[in-house]
């Protein structure tokens, strides 16, 4: 490969595999070679995936407990002159991961921050998920306790975007229980598990059958896992409680039809959708 050349004072953000080691880029590789330090979420695991390449390279610590406390000193480090690389356990930094307080910092103070581009298991489930993905939502992680789950998916209950989470496989069953309480079973969810790994499975199904599956086999309660639930679709035929209202107040001061026929006229809703409503009101 051609060697690339390292900037001084750069802070490189490299994406590193989920699961293959084939995934990673020639130039990520060239980037962990040549940097002046890593710094990495977890300096054993990332020492495998060195070793793996044969890199011998220094390491630095930097995870969610100390980030605010290394920031300073990686910035100086910077400004210094040194390259330096920031790289999580798995895939493309700072997404659900470590070191966005660092970017913000190091962009604060003019230094330059280059992203080297790489796997991401939010996208690549999301390529495989056979869902929209020209308008969707990466909403991270989503809580360990069942109540907070409701809660976050009940807010999410309208959200038209398909909605792509995190999510550990030993949860599942209780997640798309949560689902099917929040969302409804017939919401379309899709789980994809130990992507590009030997027991990668990606699986849809509505939420009450994919609830089924999971409880017949424990092996899918395994591993990392990605989350996509389909976004909110309206029913054409609902009639919402804007159009209600309007109905209410025009039966006030008119005939049913009447009634009718200017709230489907003003809120493009079929009049005889609305014909049933006025006479329950009525009545």
């Amino acid at each position: 490969m051609n060697e690339i050349s390292i900037d001084k004072g750069t802070l490189y953000i490299v994406a590193t595999p989920i699961g293959n080691l084939g995934d990673i880029s020639a130039r990520a590789l060239e980037v962990l070679a040549q940097v002046d330090i890593i710094a990495c979420e977890d300096t054993r695991h990332t020492q495998k995936l060195l070793s793996a390449f044969a890199i011998k390279n220094k390491t630095l610590s930097m995870h969610d407990h100390n980030e605010r406390q290394r920031q300073d000193y990686i910035a100086t480090l910077l400004q210094e002159g040194k390259s330096i690389a920031l790289v999580s356990d798995a895939g493309t930094p700072l997404i659900s991961d470590p070191g966005f307080h660092l970017v913000r910092h190091c962009r604060s103070l003019g230094l330059c921050v280059s992203p080297i581009p790489g796997a991401c298991a939010a996208i690549s489930a999301l390529s495989v998920a056979g869902l929209p993905t020209d308008r969707f939502s990466f909403e991270g992680f989503l809580p360990a306790k069942s109540g907070a789950r409701q809660s976050t998916l009940l807010a999410l209950a309208e959200e038209p975007r398909t909605m792509v989470f995190y999510d550990a496989p030993r949860r599942a069953i209780d997640t798309v229980n949560d689902i099917v309480t929040t969302l409804g079973g017939n919401r379309y969810v899709v789980i994809a598990r130990e992507l590009t790994k030997t027991f990668e499975t990606v699986h849809s199904d509505n939420a009450e059958n994919l609830h089924a599956w999971l409880e017949k086999d424990p092996n899918q309660l395994k591993g990392e896992m990605v989350l996509i639930i389909e976004g909110y679709q309206a029913d054409p035929d609902e009639i919402s409680a804007e159009v209600i209202n309007t109905l209410k107040l025009l039966l006030g001061e008119m005939k049913p039809k009447k009634a009718c026929a200017i709230a489907a006229e003003i809120h493009g809703v079929k009049k005889n959708a609305l014909y049933d409503i006025a006479l329950s009101f009525k009545k």
